[in-house]
């Protein structure tokens, strides 16, 4: 817990890096068990297409019409905890351009907050059965930080999103930086969002962090959305069968001579592909988006 301080900094965006909405619904929970207040927001106009990501019309309950344009913004917590870790907020949603400028200036931020460290938490749709516990890849690239957390390190090359362009931001800047990728099942694209991976990725949060961190009714909702797709597999024997062989494959990465690279190994597949589309037939290896 030394390795990020006292005063982290959590990332998570929607969009490439938010397979069932997990890393979002994260920072959510985060932000509605806490007390926050605005730091810093982006003019939208340097960074987002609208065409792409458009702004949103809504009544208020005054029946004023307005329009919510895309935000990318850094929250503080508003309640100091003595001793123990604080939680910065990193949200919105994945810049469409100028990823350095817009790195730069959250970076700058979290100087002037005196952030200790940074984790941006992901999601990425994987060849994994909903029947057990949600993998998350735990990596970084600094060798204190995995050598004090327990890290993975990964030898990825090849296409990024925003998260990985704000962690060599903050590793630049001498900010310790780690990451977070949960694994959905691909197979459940109809059941979003999914609690069960966002509880996965703030348990991990927590263990990194030492920060306390309230899960709210995350525990019932993974339970149900558990069960609905059992209910939804039932009725679909391919799909039973489909399960059962992850399953297996899940029980042989578990297993003691097996541990270690298996997450890793599927994280790297996922980004080999840039996060895109997959293919349809079920049984391949490469991860899903």
């Amino acid at each position: 817990m030394d390795g990020l301080g006292r005063r982290v900094l959590v990332a998570a965006f929607d969009g490439w890096n938010d397979a069932g909405e997990a890393a979002s619904s994260a920072i959510a929970q985060l932000r509605e068990s806490g007390t926050y207040e605005t730091v810093f927001s982006v003019d939208p106009e340097l960074y987002f297409d609208y065409q792409y990501t458009r702004p949103q019309i809504a009544t208020d309950g005054d029946g004023k019409r307005s329009l919510r344009w895309p935000e990318a913004v850094l929250l503080r917590p508003t309640r100091t905890t003595r001793g123990g870790t604080q939680l910065w907020l990193l949200t919105g949603v994945e810049p469409a351009r100028a990823w350095q400028a817009f790195a730069a200036e959250f970076i700058d931020i979290a100087l002037s907050e005196d952030i200790t460290g940074f984790v941006s938490m992901g999601s990425m749709m994987s060849d994994v059965p909903h029947t057990r516990p949600i993998s998350v890849f735990a990596g970084s690239d600094s060798e204190p930080l995995r050598t004090a957390l327990g890290l993975e390190r990964s030898t990825y090359e090849g296409p990024v999103g925003i998260l990985s362009v704000l962690g060599h931001a903050a590793d630049a800047a001498g900010i310790p930086s780690a990451s977070l990728w949960a694994s959905v099942p691909h197979y459940v694209a109809g059941h979003t969002p999914s609690p069960k991976a966002t509880l996965a990725l703030l348990d991990r949060l927590e263990d990194l962090t030492g920060a306390s961190i309230a899960r709210g009714e995350l525990a019932t909702e993974a339970a149900a959305w558990e069960a609905s797709i059992d209910a939804a597999a039932a009725d679909d024997e391919e799909m039973t069968e489909y399960i059962r062989q992850l399953e297996r494959t899940r029980d042989t990465w578990d297993s003691p001579e097996a541990s270690g690279d298996a997450i890793a190994q599927e994280f790297e597949r996922y980004l080999r592909r840039g996060g895109g589309e997959g293919p349809t037939k079920p049984g391949r290896d490469e991860p899903r988006r």
